[in-house]
This record gives C-alpha cells, structure tokens and sequence, in this order.
C-alpha cells in the first residue's frame, strides 16, 4: 500500500495500468488528448506490481482493479468514474487544480 501512495503522490496524474488492459488505454488516451501527460505504472511490467495490484483491490473493492487513476494524490477511481467527470466537465478543473493543465 505504501508503493501505491508513494507513486500516486508523486505526479499530478498516475495511472496503474495493465499493458494488455483496453480500458487502461482508453483512459491514458484520454489524459493525452486532454494535454496531460500521465505517470503511467504498468503493473505486468514492474516487480512489485502483484504488490501493488493486491492494494489497489483493496482501494477499490474490486478486481481487477486496473485502470486505477489518482489525480493529486487522491484516488478517482476506474474508467466509469474518470468518464463520468470528463462527460459531466469537472474533469478539467480538477486536472487544473492538481497542476497537470496549464490552460
């Protein structure tokens, strides 16, 4: 638990990934046309990513848990919640208020 807080308070978007997970891409596709440049942890790809994978099931109360989006430190969720702020437009301003838009 304490890798998956440490690596979420270090950028203003990270995102906990599976390299193979569609949903994962459609959300780091998101951020991107959005302008922002996410910290992306591919779990499959890292050494401690079962690790971690076990806390963010316990964040979340789901598996899989992956996407696993924070935005200033702070859990948002999967792809529903993260398209569910874009498509109601606090998306943006709470990308702006974690610093990760400029605009």
């Amino acid at each position: 638990m304490d890798r998956v807080t440490k690596l979420a308070g270090q950028r203003a978007v990270v995102i906990f990934s599976m390299s193979s997970c569609c949903m994962c891409h459609s959300v780091m596709r998101l951020f991107r046309e959005l302008g922002v440049n996410p910290t992306v942890v591919e779990l499959d790809e890292d050494p401690r990513g079962k690790e971690m994978d076990k806390a963010l099931v316990r964040l979340l109360g789901r598996n899989p848990a992956v996407p696993a989006v924070f935005i200033g430190g702070r859990l948002v969720g999967s792809t529903d919640k993260v398209m569910s702020l874009h498509l109601s437009g606090n998306l943006v301003p709470l990308l702006r208020n974690a610093g990760a838009l400029w605009v």
